[in-house]
Order: structure tokens, then sequence, then C-alpha cells
């Protein structure tokens, strides 16, 4: 059962080191993350899973230990994703790395001195119907007793002209329907972005948060919305579920 759940942003340059000069712009985005893996740490989970968009031949479930890392942004930082059980030996949990929101999630994680639960990834095909999403999270919700999410998503990438996918004026819209489904944990508002929409968009965080719209139902949670921006011309959200 879903306990509770912290979405937030995917973009590397939340990592100080690969946004270099401009890391300080993403001070506040920071800050709100951390304040919302607070939350997922005092609801006591027994597992937690990090869900992120995949990239190409990533999609699928990731165990405690994956690494991954930025070295394809320009810097060496190395993360892992939780920590690995004892395994056999000569085991060093190598395996495929993790795909970019879920290092960033790692990374999240780490920085946050994440112990509450053991740790695993999910990454699921951007393009994923609407009903596979739901059915991935009501899936992942019955993992464990309580089971906790760190959703990594971005909104629209239009917003502006010079945004990775230039301005659409549709952009707004949709950003601003996703930040209410989100800070008042709105599973059927999520349920209903449209998929061809969000692809248009570049919104890359409309199929996970569709996961943990799945993984909410009946769960009774509350909402937060804790950061709400579009810096570089994409959609930045933190919300805090419980």
């Amino acid at each position: 059962m879903l306990v509770a759940a912290a979405v937030c942003p995917a973009p590397p340059l939340l990592v100080p080191e690969v946004a270099a000069g401009a890391a300080a712009e993403l001070d506040g985005a920071r800050t709100a993350c951390s304040d919302a893996l607070a939350v997922l740490a005092a609801a006591r989970p027994d597992l937690l899973v990090v869900v992120g968009a995949a990239e190409a031949d990533s999609e699928g479930a990731y165990p405690p230990g994956s690494r991954g890392g930025f070295r394809g942004f320009g810097v060496d930082t190395e993360v892992r994703l939780g920590d690995r059980p004892e395994g056999p030996p000569g085991d060093d949990g190598a395996g495929r790395p993790l795909p970019a929101p879920l290092s960033v999630g790692a990374w999240l994680l780490g920085r946050a001195r994440w112990g509450a639960a053991p740790v695993e990834g999910l990454a699921v095909d951007g393009t994923l119907a609407t009903g596979d999403c739901l059915r991935a999270g009501r899936e992942t919700a019955a993992r464990a007793g309580r089971v906790a999410l760190l959703v990594m998503g971005d909104g629209s990438a239009c917003r502006t002209l010079k945004a990775p996918g230039y301005l659409d004026e549709r952009a707004a819209a949709f950003d601003a329907a996703a930040g209410r489904a989100l800070g008042a944990a709105d599973t059927a508002a999520l349920a209903a972005l449209d998929r061809a929409l969000a692809a248009e968009l570049l919104a890359a965080g409309r199929a996970p948060w569709q996961v943990l719209a799945g993984a909410a139902e009946g769960a009774g949670l509350d909402g937060r919305l804790l950061y709400e921006d579009a810096p570089y011309g994409v959609g930045y959200f933190v919300a805090a579920w419980s």
C-alpha cells in the first residue's frame, strides 16, 4: 500500500557539479526536494521505489545497489540506488546503468543520507499508455505493506522561446493542470493528462506521474505543492503526498 510519495524534477542540472556556475539557480528546487524526502522518511516505509522515464532500452526494474552517474553530462559524479543487499562472492552490484532520471533520484537520496528503507528503481517508457501506467502503479504499491514512491519527472519543455522544444502556447495550461493535480494529490486529474499532448510538449513526467496515480488509488493521501517554476523553459514541480 502506498503511504507517501515525493514528486521531484529530473534534470541532471539539479546536481551542482553538472550545473557548475548555474548551480545556484536551482537552490530552491533542491531545498524543496529535501523537504519532500523528509516526508517520505517520516512515513516509515518498508520499501522506496524511485520511478522515472526510461531512456533507450532502459525500461524495467532496477534492484538495490544499481549504479548510475553523470559522465554523459561532463562530470564523474557516480551514484548508487540505496544500499546493495548481500550478494554472492565477487558481486559488486554492477549491472545496467540507471537512466538519467533515476540517477538524479539516487543523487537526491544520497544527498539526504537516505536510510529509512530499501530502495529500488522503476523506469517506465515515456510513451506508455495511461492504463498501463496506472496498472504499473497498482502493482508497485502492492509490493510491500508500506510503500513510498520518489517520482522523477518534468513538465512541458516548451514554455519559452529558448526552451528545448521552443514555445508552445499550450504548455502553460498543461503545466498548470499538472501542478494543480500534484498539489492536491488528485489521482483522477493526473490520469486525465493527455498522453499525445504530453508527448508534443515534451513533458517527460506524464508517464511517471500516472504511475503515481495508479499507486495512490484508494490510499487517501493529501498533497502539497512545495515548488513550481519553469527555469530554462521547462516546468519543474516538487510535491509531497502523505
